[in-house]
């Protein structure tokens, strides 16, 4: 054999590894969801804490009117949350589409803070330390500005939050509202139903886990005091607080019965742009988390640790790796000894992956037809390898920015 057959044996050993823990983890998921379908959720509380929603926001215009009268109807009393909106350094009419909601609807407890050029326009990050400030809630519930939870959305995270002190943080489940716009749009759909399902239910069944998504989670006040606010640096700050969340101790549970429905990108362009800067936050999350693997004071996030140094890594190295042998075999410019081998490996792993997210998305109503199979079918060929680009991409845009020192800014996905 070669070195490039060793390259090659390598590389599907590596995507291997990688698929088989995510075939444990869909078992999990189907599992819990399972679980979830006995659940007895109250349609009263017995107690109702004050909460804060807060919803950072730069340049919405064409979302944040929906956005707020979604929030402003939640079944929860009304005087039991503030709704706090931070229109960062917008220079659309946000601010004055804001002030004419808040005048018609004096009820409700609707801040609105207006930030410039010189507090606000850092990122996300900062737009919530600026709102966190504000806020006077036991508890603070965040909301993208695209976002249209559903009325019970805000009740099953404060019963579920408030059934154990363990729990630090509950997320909630988001879905595509424009997944029948285009192609991409299913793509996306398929992919998030899949993650949720996976990642995030099949890790709480079997280790507790779960990772805050951005978006529809509900967090305790006393723990981002204790923390000091969203790390500035972090343009993901989402996987970067939830490993913050575990090293104190606490947990952070998924109930998929509280749901919101968002946007998600409608074009390639905007597509690649968002998952870039996701790709670039997660590796920095990695890089700053990863002294925690074998470290006593893990809090429980060893396997979350390694699953991401797993993908964003070893996983995407070998999957180029395999791609480019793959490439060179077929021109002739390489000679590889065990390409029979691998023909079988890879009908064996697209099998996996097909029947994989058949299982995720049967948990959802409607999801499993033959419009999505056959969509399925299509997407290891064209969605997942994109994916491929945008992680590299990210890893390249991570490395400049180290170099350079760049500072965090708002990089906001563009409306429809």
């Amino acid at each position: 054999m070669t070195v490039f057959d060793y390259a090659l044996i390598y590389s599907l050993s590596i995507i291997w590894i990688v698929i088989f823990i995510n075939i444990v983890l869909v078992i999990g998921g189907y599992r819990y969801y399972l679980r979830t379908l006995k659940l007895q959720m109250k349609r009263q509380l017995d107690y109702y804490p004050y909460i804060s929603i807060m919803v950072p926001a730069h340049n919405e215009s064409k979302v944040i009117e929906k956005t707020v009268k979604a929030l402003m109807n939640f079944e929860y009393p009304v005087d039991r949350y503030e709704i706090i909106i931070i229109n960062d350094n917008s220079s659309d009419n946000s601010a004055e589409l804001l002030k004419s909601i808040q005048i018609k609807n004096p009820r409700n407890n609707l801040i609105i803070i207006n930030t410039d050029e010189t507090n606000g326009g850092k990122g996300k990050s900062n737009a919530l330390n600026i709102g966190f400030q504000r806020s006077i809630g036991e508890y603070i519930v965040i909301y993208d500005a695209d976002n249209t939870p559903e009325k019970t959305a805000l009740r099953y995270l404060v019963e579920t939050i408030e059934q154990s002190e363990e729990f630090g943080a509950v997320i909630g489940k988001f879905r595509c509202r424009n997944k029948n716009r285009n192609l991409l749009t299913r793509f996306i759909n398929i992919e998030t139903i899949t993650f949720q399902w996976m990642a995030q239910a099949g890790r709480w069944q079997f280790f507790n886990l779960c990772t805050i998504p951005g978006t529809n989670f509900i967090i305790r006040r006393k723990i981002i005091e204790r923390m000091g606010g969203w790390d500035t640096k972090a343009v993901t700050e989402d996987t970067e607080i939830s490993f913050r969340i575990y090293r104190m101790g606490y947990k952070i549970k998924f109930i998929p019965l509280s749901v919101t429905w968002e946007q998600e990108p409608e074009t390639l362009r905007v597509w690649i742009k968002q998952r870039t800067r996701w790709a670039k936050g997660n590796t920095y999350v990695v890089i700053k988390n990863i002294k925690y693997l074998f470290s006593r004071n893990s809090g429980g996030t060893r396997f979350d640790i390694f699953y991401y140094v797993m993908i964003y890594f070893f996983f995407l190295s070998s999957v180029i790796l395999s791609d480019g042998l793959f490439i060179l075999g077929f021109t002739g410019a390489v000679t590889l000894h065990i390409s029979g081998y691998s023909v079988v490996l890879w009908i064996m792993a697209y099998s996996a992956f097909v029947l994989s997210i058949l299982v995720a998305i049967s948990t959802e109503k409607g999801e499993l037809n033959i419009k999505n199979f056959f969509v399925i079918l299509l997407m290891y060929f064209t969605y997942c390898k994109l994916w491929t680009v945008v992680a590299a991409l990210g890893f390249y845009n991570y490395l400049k920015d180290t170099v350079l020192k760049r500072e965090a800014k708002w990089y906001k996905t563009e409306r429809f």
